[in-house]
């Protein structure tokens, strides 16, 4: 039997298929160990035949197979198939997406656990006929297996509370049996399913529901306000698919959402909910996984890798905050969790739910032109008021001799808050201390060595950060270039912003979420855990508390910076400063009490904080929507990104020059199709050390052939030691 395999190794010159002789049973879709080179590699079974083109002597075999059955389903070979063939993505950057990264190289295995029980044949006998009346030790150990439990007790238990000899003793003469049993590793096993009461859909959610499960192969926008209730919505899908005998994935932006809704998950599925995102162990993640293989689980909760869960006969797949950038992979391999998505529920003929409160203007379009089916969530289900929204102008505060970041009104609200035991969350979309430190002197700013951006104060660590990558330098007293003691700390970030709480409100719980404070293993589920237990008042945040958190007692908002996404040099930044504040906006007042948003801005007279604060999204939408038209950007207009980087700054420069020329050469034989076409460098000029310069394309939305074209013109002038990709309209331009 030849085996067709494509080896684990990412590079183009070698991703394709070679074959091996194999001598042991095997699968399309397992893994197998074989020989590569001088060395040897794991590899990926794509097909079984039974003879080859290949002399007799260059034939190399199998070495072993690595998995009992298949890991790679029929479903995602079709999958595969799409992915490099419109994403120009290499097989195994793909193949590595669909298999839980520990698994390549054997790093996780299953767990197991012994166990020891009394031989049933010594259970009702005297051990006085079989044990030495001076082995003390193994009586002690006899007696109480005696009255354990039929199934045996863990070895690793009685080794802690018994002689490990006599034990030993007792196996080896028959009396004790030993067994091994597989133990499914539980994430978030502290996380207790929430109980709720049977809820009584809205009207209008149950409009949503009947028209989601009647149909199929249908995309969705579920556009609902903050609290209207899209979760139950979700949920009442999942049970419908499940009632037919299909699977559901649900997925969410941010690791922080995911206690949670598993909460609520757990509580209305039970064990047929898997959990699948990066912050899992090892080990949680390899095993949840297996429960989806093997069709122990039917429902998968995650975040976006989670679209790859290996669930058969799916029936709906939701995108809950669908707008969220986090769901692009702007690294390799890049793709839209959206348009894989789309692939699966049309192979399985399945729906596909995009849920958000403020849609991105895309997909809003899609829907309104009939593209996607458009339903609508007006109200929150506890019939309150959305939260109000004051609108701060700082520039103002700062005239009044106010220069804390705290302005006036949100110090009253503040403490008004804190005073009735309420909750507040504080957003503020940048962590560390401050963004930078300067020299009031000469001007100087401690950057990266490695990348082209200022260092963040971190004062907890004493230390200055590259937020790129992640490199750490001494914190600085006098300026290295001047030699002045006088420096300056930049923007305020949220570590600083939870220490100022600290010092206004003594004797207040004050905790704070960002990537600092997350790092370790469950760090989201406690924090949330313990601000949901009113063990703090106030938290602090980053856009990790911006979206789907739902705390009852939260009457209070602070929007610290409403401006930091808005002067970007990127289309989108409107748009992203609306779906932020928007969302943030909509944790306060989510239950019987009020709620009040402080947002503080430099720009109060900006044309987005209006609509902001009527909390007016289709009137956002028309506007940006006629500008997008007026200026050809999205969905009007497809960008095309080519990035260069390289270390050796003259060689990417040749390589950026070459694609440029060959672009240009596509752009004159289809002049129709391009409306802009320039190279420069990128905003961020290098990062780690690599140089960065870009080639900016927008073309016309029917150029699909076009954009193939650059694709292979980027592939035909791949460099050693530069690395050059395309994202088509990328989430971000720096």
């Amino acid at each position: 039997m030849i085996a067709e395999v494509i080896v684990d190794v990412a590079v183009s010159e070698v991703d394709r298929i070679f074959d091996y002789d194999c001598p042991f049973e095997v699968s399309r879709g397992m893994r197998v160990l074989v020989p590569f080179g001088r060395t040897q590699t794991e590899g990926f079974v794509m097909g079984l035949k039974d003879s080859t083109l290949l002399p007799a002597d260059k034939i190399k075999s199998v070495i072993s197979v690595l998995d009992k059955t298949p890991v790679i389903t029929e479903e995602m070979f079709d999958l595969l198939a799409f992915m490099t063939g419109k994403l120009h993505l290499l097989n195994v950057d793909v193949l590595r997406l669909f298999i839980p990264s520990a698994m390549r190289g054997g790093r996780v295995k299953e767990l197991t656990r012994q166990y020891a029980r009394l031989n049933e044949e010594y259970r009702y006998k005297d051990p006085a006929e079989y044990t030495r009346p001076n082995a003390l030790a193994q009586f002690e150990l006899l007696e109480y297996l005696t009255t354990g439990k039929p199934e045996g007790e863990l070895v690793s238990e009685l080794t802690k509370n018994f002689s490990a000899s006599a034990l030993r003793n007792l196996a080896e003469r028959g009396i004790i049996e030993i067994t091994s049993a597989e133990i499914m590793r539980k994430p978030y096993a502290q996380v207790t399913p929430e109980k709720k009461k049977g809820i009584t859909l809205t009207d209008e959610q149950a409009r949503a529901v009947e028209e989601i499960t009647s149909a199929s192969g249908q995309t969705f926008v579920l556009h609902g306000v903050t609290g209207s209730g899209k979760t139950e919505v979700y949920m009442h899908c999942i049970e419908k698919s499940l009632e037919k005998n299909r699977t559901a994935i649900m997925l969410v932006p941010e690791i922080s959402l995911t206690p949670q809704a598993l909460s609520a998950f757990r509580a209305r599925f039970g064990d047929d909910v898997a959990i699948l995102h990066s912050g899992l162990s090892h080990g949680e993640r390899f095993d949840e996984w297996r429960k989806c293989l093997s069709g122990e689980a039917r429902v998968v909760l995650g975040a976006r890798s989670a679209v790859f869960a290996p669930l058969k006969n799916l029936g709906v797949i939701i995108i809950d905050e669908e707008h969220d950038s986090s769901y692009v992979s702007d690294r390799t391999p890049r793709y839209s969790t959206e348009e894989v998505a789309r692939y699966r529920v049309e192979y399985n003929g399945a729906n596909l739910v995009l849920g958000s409160a403020t849609p991105s203007v895309e997909t809003y379009h899609s829907a309104v032109t009939g593209k996607y089916r458009l339903l609508e969530l007006t109200g929150r289900v506890n019939k309150r008021p959305l939260p109000e929204i004051e609108v701060v102008n700082m520039c103002r505060e700062i005239a009044l001799g106010n220069n804390s970041i705290f302005s006036t009104a949100l110090q009253r609200e503040l403490d008004d808050c804190v005073s009735k035991g309420n909750q507040a969350m504080l957003f503020l979309n940048r962590r560390g201390y401050a963004s930078f430190v300067m020299c009031k002197a000469c001007g100087y700013v401690a950057k990266c060595d490695r990348c082209d951006v200022s260092l963040v104060y971190h004062r907890e660590e004493q230390r200055l950060k590259c937020h790129y990558c992640g490199n750490m330098y001494t914190t600085l007293d006098i300026c290295p270039n001047c030699g002045s003691p006088f420096m300056k700390e930049g923007y305020i970030g949220t570590e600083k912003v939870a220490r100022l709480l600290k010092e206004l409100y003594p004797g207040v719980g004050v905790l704070r979420m960002d990537n600092d404070t997350t790092r370790g293993k469950d760090a989201h589920a406690r924090i949330l855990s313990e601000f949901a237990q009113k063990k703090a008042q106030i938290l602090v945040g980053t856009q990790m508390i911006a979206k789907g958190h739902d705390f009852p007692d939260v009457t209070l908002v602070g929007i610290l910076d409403a401006d930091m996404s808005l002067h970007m040099a990127d289309y989108r930044s409107t748009e992203r400063t609306y779906q932020l504040t928007t969302q943030v906006a909509g944790r306060a007042g989510r239950a019987l009490q009020t709620g009040r948003v402080i947002l503080q801005t430099y720009a109060p007279t900006h044309y987005v904080y209006e609509y902001v604060r009527k909390g007016d999204y289709k009137g956002f939408y028309e506007k940006e929507i006629n500008l997008r038209e007026v200026t050809k950007y999205p969905p009007f207009a497809t960008i095309v990104r080519v990035m260069v980087s390289g270390t050796d700054e003259k060689k990417a420069s040749e390589v950026l020059k070459n694609v440029y020329l060959d672009i240009g050469g596509i752009k004159e034989k289809n002049p129709d199709k391009f409306l802009y076409f320039a190279y420069m460098r990128a905003p961020l000029k290098k990062i780690m050390d690599e140089f960065r310069m870009q080639i900016l394309l927008r073309l016309t939305t029917d150029s699909e052939g076009v954009i193939d074209e650059v694709y292979n013109v980027v592939n035909r002038h791949r460099a050693q030691s530069v690395t050059s990709y395309v994202e088509v309209n990328p989430i971000k331009l720096s």
